[in-house]
């Protein structure tokens, strides 16, 4: 039974995602995230340019949620807008556009190529770019363009990595649209950086002091000669 709910949650999840896509294209959408709390289901929708889904005074916002909770079925949906600092990096929105690309006539290595420079431009340490279907003749192959660092698996990939997916429907089928970027905040694990030894400063009183000294044992060497001479001078006159 258990199992059962997930999966349930799962699609749900899963079209949501896909009714944002559709009609959220004009904002630039960029991705959401779900949270169960005693109110309801609360609904973090990142987008480019939020003031599209608000609307003039919310009246655009307030028809989205009560569609999403019709369509959906969920429990008082509550939905909030939040603006994407830097579009570019943002895996679902640059996944997004490379399908709308390939969809537009785009030769796939062209605009692979010309997202993964935009993204590199951008201030990420890595980026992947991974592109499988009918890319080129009838049967189906995979296109793979990584540029900088990238992590896979493990927990590091988790909190590092942000990931995006789209599909591209073209004549010859479907083309699935895979984006890795490593977040810019993140701190790599085997990363190292050189720290330089710094000098002690030396204080321009103590520089004084050294002075005043060397001062005084060059009079008492001056004071030393003229005594030593005087004496030599005596016994040369006897």
């Amino acid at each position: 039974m258990i199992e059962k709910l997930f999966v349930k949650e799962g699609i749900k999840r899963v079209r949501l995602n896909e009714y944002f896509v559709k009609e959220l294209e004009r904002a630039g959408y960029g991705g959401m995230e779900i949270k169960r709390t005693p109110m309801g289901t609360q609904i973090t929708v990142k987008v480019e340019k939020p003031g599209i889904i608000i609307g003039k005074d919310g009246k655009r916002i307030k028809k989205l949620t009560e569609e999403v909770s019709k369509r959906h079925e969920l429990d008082n949906p509550q939905l909030d807008v939040q603006p994407i600092e830097v579009p570019d990096l943002c895996a679902t929105l640059m996944a997004n556009r490379l399908a709308k690309l390939i969809e537009r006539g785009w030769h796939f290595r062209r605009a692979g190529r010309s997202m993964l420079q935009r993204i590199m431009e951008n201030g990420t340490s890595g980026c992947e770019i991974v592109m499988s279907g009918k890319l080129k003749g009838p049967r189906g192959r995979t296109e793979k363009m990584v540029e900088g660092y990238i992590k896979h698996c493990g927990e590091v990939a988790e909190e590092m990595v942000d990931r995006g997916y789209a599909i591209a429907r073209v004549k010859s089928g479907v083309i699935g649209v895979q984006v890795w970027i490593v977040r810019p905040d993140a701190e790599r694990p085997d990363a190292f950086r050189i720290i330089k030894k710094e000098e002690p400063e030396v204080k321009e009183e103590e520089v004084k002091e050294e002075v005043k000294e060397e001062e005084v044992i060059k009079e008492d060497e001056e004071d030393k000669d003229k005594e030593y001479e005087e004496e030599g001078g005596g016994d040369k006159e006897e």
